[in-house]
């Protein structure tokens, strides 16, 4: 929903109900009569204000630190001064310090100032549109980073962990649709392109050589695998992150469910994020997650991965697909 209201900020009460009675026919008004009121305003209701108009006198904090705030905050509300000729001073340093789009001189001239806010409003709308197809660009780029993390998944797993059918990547993807995952942040100030494929290249790498230490030292356990005494090794693994229950481990952090695929951009794998995958990948069994209300409680429910039906031809491109629409929903 594009923002349409316009929110006016002056001491003077009379300013403000003239102002409502000119400019409410070309837009919805909301009025405050001091800097802090106009601040509350903008916290709770920033989303519906397109542009935001203050008076730069007022007793107290004048206008400046509101529209200053405004910018620093909620910067793509469209801000604006208006103030006597006297303070022209005042309204030109607002505008070369970026504060406002521009001033509107006191006492107002009708048409000028009906003029003045209409290409206002304009403005809103062109930064509303290009905020939402940067959003809808980011979003994309950001699902184009999950799909690609899940096929280095793939390729990390058949070269490090002894997985000859997928079977443990994919009760790891399938569990990701039970916890939920978000789409990796990226910082394109800081990042390209190129810059981001490096980083995910030396993650993967980084994720894999993880892997391979995982499943020596859970082969080292000497536990096996195919009872529940394989959910011992998991919460050693995790001991700060998980309790041991009679039949069961209760995962206490989401995030080492899932910091594989959905960790920002740029930040490196440390050992007790990959132990969860290490471990599917190492116990080969089936598994129930369940969501309860202190964290996530994991089950083995066997039987034993070669006694299961083989994997369907395209189940990796299925689990991009799932886990992609799961993350745009």
């Amino acid at each position: 929903m594009r923002p349409k209201k316009i929110l006016y900020v002056d001491d003077e009460a009379m300013s403000l109900k003239y102002f409502e009675r000119l400019i409410s026919p070309l837009a919805p008004v909301i009025t405050a009569l001091s800097v802090d009121e106009g601040k509350a305003i903008l916290e709770e209701q920033h989303t519906q204000i397109a542009v935001l108009v203050s008076d730069q006198r007022m007793p107290g904090a004048n206008g400046n630190e509101l529209l200053r705030y405004a910018r620093d905050n909620y910067p793509s509300i469209v801000r604006m001064m208006t103030t006597a000729y006297s303070e022209i001073g005042e309204a030109i340093g607002a505008i070369n310090d970026g504060e406002i789009y521009r001033y509107i001189s006191k006492p107002w001239d009708l048409e000028n100032l009906r003029a003045d806010l209409k290409n206002a409003l304009e403005l809103a709308n062109l930064r509303s549109e290009r905020d939402t197809l940067l959003s809808e660009k980011m979003l994309i780029q950001q699902q184009e980073l999950l799909a690609s993390r899940i096929s280095h998944l793939a390729l990390v797993c058949a070269g490090f962990a002894k997985q000859e059918d997928g079977r443990g990547l994919h009760d790891f993807l399938s569990m990701i649709l039970i916890t939920g995952c978000t789409a990796p942040r990226v910082d394109w100030h800081v990042l390209d392109y190129p810059q981001l494929m490096q980083s995910e290249a030396q993650r993967g790498m980084a994720l894999g050589k993880l892997l391979c230490q995982w499943q020596q030292h859970y082969e080292a356990s000497g536990v096996n695998k195919s009872s529940a005494q394989a959910l011992t090794v998991l919460a050693k693994a995790l001991p700060d992150k998980t309790q041991l229950q009679s039949d069961a481990l209760l995962v206490l952090d989401r995030s080492v469910l899932t910091w594989v695929l959905d960790a920002p951009a740029q930040q490196t794998p440390t050992p007790v994020y990959a132990a969860w995958l290490a471990w599917l990948l190492w116990c080969g069994q089936s598994m129930e997650l369940t969501q309860v209300a202190n964290g996530w409680r994991l089950r083995m429910k066997g039987p034993q991965a070669a006694d299961q039906p083989p994997l369907s031809k395209n189940w990796l491109a299925n689990s991009i697909e799932q886990i992609s629409q799961a993350v745009r929903s």
